[in-house]
Formats: structure tokens, C-alpha cells, sequence
């Protein structure tokens, strides 16, 4: 029954909560949706997962509150596309993009939360990240090889928002096969799907199902 369907908190610009969506429209579990502003928790969500932060995923007791472990529940009830299909590098790919480039990616876009650094430097560490990306690129179509895996749906929202950041400076540094890579992602159909607009969650009104089901 649609009551039954497990909730998904969400807010539609984080990097977190995109993959998250990303992964369960690839499963095609279906979900209800709730859109959160950020500024604006309500107190189901708080009281739901009191650290605060999206995605969450509730499937009844079970509360899922790690981005990547919504990647792994949806991917491991059905797998289509074969994501899971990556070597122990690809989750070692996907630590290092959590970890030391999110952090260069923070320091550059909210520079001035942090004015003993500088921002110049923070972008420096994180193109270290994206000419590791690059190399790939230039030898495979994806990060792990011939085909779409995990670590580059977990990635892509990442290197989006970096890209968001200065993206005209980002097209001076040579990496053509990271840009190829992150556009083909930025103008396909499914990045167009995960990123509907919808009106923030309030109680009582109808569920939002998603991924919605393609048109024709």
C-alpha cells in the first residue's frame, strides 16, 4: 500500500540527499518523498533523526541516516544498472570525496566562514581530488572502468557543486574528460528527474512518490 512505502527526507540541492535519490531511482524502489527546507526542519523530521541533517530514509523502525548507506539499501534490493559491480577502490574513491575534497570544496564555497584560509589553496587540495578524476577519465568512459558504478553516482553531486563554485575557471584547467563526464551527467534525463521541484513537506498533505514513472 502506498501508507507503507518507506520516507524518504530530503532537501533537492544537497549532494547527499541527490545521491541518495539517485540511487533509488536506478533501483526503482519507490518512496515517499519529503522535501525539507533546511532553515525550516519540521519536528517529525527532528524527531525522526535528531542530528538534522538529509537524507534520511525510514523503512518502519529501521532509520537510515548516512547518505551513502541509502545508496547501499536501495542498490541492495535491486541493482539494474549493476553499480554495485566496483572493485574496493571505488568505496576508497568515494572516502576520499567525502572526506578531504568535501572539506577543500567547503573551504572554497563558504571562503569567508573561513578567514584564516585561503581560498585559493582550498581549490588547489581540491583539484588534487578532480586531476585523480581526470586520469581516470581519460582512460575509461566512468570512474571504475567501461561502466556506471556507485562511485561515480556518489561522486558527480560533488564535483556539480565544486564546479557551481566557478564553473568558467573550472573549464580553464584542462581536465576535458572530467567536464565531459560531469556534463553528460548535468544533462541527462535522470539528473533532470531527481531534481523536480517540490513544495516543502507539511503533515496531512498527499504523498509525494518517488522516482515518479516516466512519461509515455
Amino acid at each position: 500500500m502506498m501508507a507503507d512505502l518507506p520516507i524518504l527526507w530530503s532537501f533537492r540541492r544537497c549532494p547527499y540527499a541527490m545521491r541518495a535519490r539517485l540511487a533509488i531511482q536506478s533501483s526503482g524502489q519507490r518512496v515517499a518523498l519529503r522535501e525539507i527546507l533546511l532553515k525550516d526542519k519540521p519536528p517529525l523530521f527532528l524527531a525522526t533523526s535528531p542530528k538534522g541533517t538529509v537524507p534520511v530514509l525510514q523503512d518502519a523502525d529501521t532509520v537510515i541516516e548516512e547518505s551513502r548507506d541509502v545508496m547501499l539499501w536501495a542498490l541492495g534490493r535491486n541493482d539494474p544498472e549493476g553499480w554495485l559491480n566496483m572493485p574496493d577502490d571505488g568505496f576508497a574513491l568515494i572516502d576520499r570525496c567525502d572526506g578531504p575534497f568535501k572539506m577543500a570544496l567547503d573551504h572554497t564555497k563558504y571562503a569567508v566562514r573561513y578567514p584564516d584560509l585561503h581560498e585559493a589553496d582550498a581549490r588547489e587540495e581540491a583539484m588534487v581530488f578532480l586531476r585523480d578524476l581526470d586520469a581516470r577519465l581519460q582512460e575509461n568512459a566512468f570512474l571504475m572502468g567501461a561502466n556506471r558504478t556507485m562511485a561515480d553516482m556518489a561522486i558527480l553531486p560533488f564535483v556539480r557543486q565544486f564546479a557551481n563554485t566557478d564553473r568558467a575557471w573550472l573549464d580553464r584547467q584542462g581536465l576535458k574528460p572530467l567536464t565531459l563526464w560531469l556534463d553528460d551527467f548535468l544533462h541527462s534525463e535522470r539528473f533532470q528527474r531527481i531534481m523536480t521541484k517540490y513544495p516543502p513537506w507539511q503533515e496531512g498533505q498527499d504523498q509525494v512518490i518517488f522516482p515518479q514513472p516516466t512519461q509515455g
